[in-house]
């Protein structure tokens, strides 16, 4: 049963009401309003819209506790429903915000292209993105060539976020990292590789391995053609230095010629050449394509002051094989293993000429002789030894 008051007074009675029945702050009751305000309808909140309100005189800010909160949906902060304050809110996300370094790889999806770039989504508060020169190790004209929206790729992030928030990202970044570990892996193989030669200069010639630029120094050119011919021409290739730090990156066509010649020759083969060039410590002969080198001392047993003196450009020779050292690209000759007496190199060639193939089988049956694991002298004066 509930009871109904059955008195009133004019006079103002004392403020026995509990906690729970007080007004918020800064609100009058009915009984309380000044005198010149209008009659005003009397709305009592209900008992169950506010719990505990925490007063604070001195502050204007209201804390209310989770389970002392408004249940009502109406007239209520946004977060009124959600269980707790906007500082609680804040707090909350950001434990799940994402941090990015500089550095970091990181997965994201394509949205949209633009004529300088692409932004990209990566879960960051604002959208990636990365710069049309970034998007691929090749020279891109037109980021549709490459990247399509919706396309989920990795990125390297190049920087850290800029004043309004966005992140600097790079495909190229991840391409070129990747380039330099297959040709060290390339090199580490031996591995013979086929590029085009794409500019030359007065030093030699650039090509393209990998997406990287590689350098092939004149010396390490082996052909007739003038090196301003050798554009658009595929070469095939032997890695010389590969050294990431320093962005160097240099190959020879010398050593995949020599090398590929090598696997068809042998130490001790008789082979035709021609005089190419003449310096002072030897000849290069040209052998089917390849340099070798008829150093001074392996043209005659008999002393040689100039190579001038015994050779001409353009001679054509019967030279004997004494090294093939595959790793530099090198090719050793002698004709001075193929004189059938000391010295007929400087009175009698042609019969050198003449007499090369038995003076090699000759040769070729001393060094059977020699004993197994011992040194194999390749000069010949252990033919003539006795």
């Amino acid at each position: 049963m509930v009871s109904t008051p059955t008195s009133s007074s004019d006079t103002p009675s004392p403020d026995t009401s509990s906690p729970e029945d007080r007004p918020p702050n800064g609100t009058q009751s009915a009984n309380h309003l000044p005198e010149n305000t209008p009659d005003l309808p009397e709305e009592e909140p209900e008992s169950d819209e506010i719990d505990v309100a925490l007063l604070d005189e001195d502050k204007d800010d209201v804390v209310v506790a989770a389970e002392e909160r408004p249940r009502s949906g109406g007239g209520g902060r946004d977060l009124d429903d959600v269980g707790f304050t906007m500082e609680e809110f804040t707090a909350l996300l950001s434990q799940y915000d994402y941090h990015f370094n500089s550095g970091d790889v990181v997965s994201g999806t394509v949205f949209n292209l633009e004529p300088k770039g692409s932004l990209i989504d990566i879960g960051a508060k604002t959208a990636a993105f990365m710069p049309l020169q970034e998007a691929s190790i090749n020279r891109v004209e037109d980021l549709a060539d490459v990247l399509q929206p919706g396309d989920v790729r990795e990125f390297f992030i190049l920087s850290e976020e800029n004043e309004d928030g966005q992140l600097m990202l790079s495909i190229r970044r991840i391409e070129y990292q990747m380039a330099w570990e297959r040709v060290r892996q390339l090199q580490k193989e031996d591995a013979t590789i086929y590029s085009d030669v794409f500019a030359t200069n007065r030093g030699g010639a650039l090509v393209r391995v990998e997406g990287l630029r590689g350098f092939i120094p004149g010396s390490h050119i082996s052909t007739r053609k003038p090196k301003e011919e050798l554009v658009d021409e595929v070469l095939p290739l032997k890695f010389l230095e590969v050294d990431e730090e320093r962005n160097r990156l240099v190959l020879s066509h010398r050593r995949a010629l020599v090398e590929r010649k090598m696997n068809r020759l042998e130490v001790g083969e008789v082979v035709v050449g021609n005089v190419r060039g003449i310096k002072p410590y030897g000849a290069f002969i040209d052998i089917g394509g390849v340099s070798g080198l008829l150093h001074i001392s392996e043209i005659s047993h008999e002393h040689i002051e100039t190579s001038h003196a015994v050779l001409n450009v353009g001679d054509q020779l019967k030279v004997m094989i004494i090294d093939l050292d595959a790793e530099r690209g090198r090719i050793s000759l002698s004709t001075k293993a193929l004189e059938p007496e000391p010295g007929d190199m400087l009175t009698n060639p042609q019969k050198v000429f003449d007499q090369a193939e038995q003076m090699a089988a000759l040769y070729k049956q001393m060094l059977e002789e020699q004993v197994e694991g011992e040194p194999v002298n390749m000069g010949t004066e252990t033919a003539y030894e006795g």
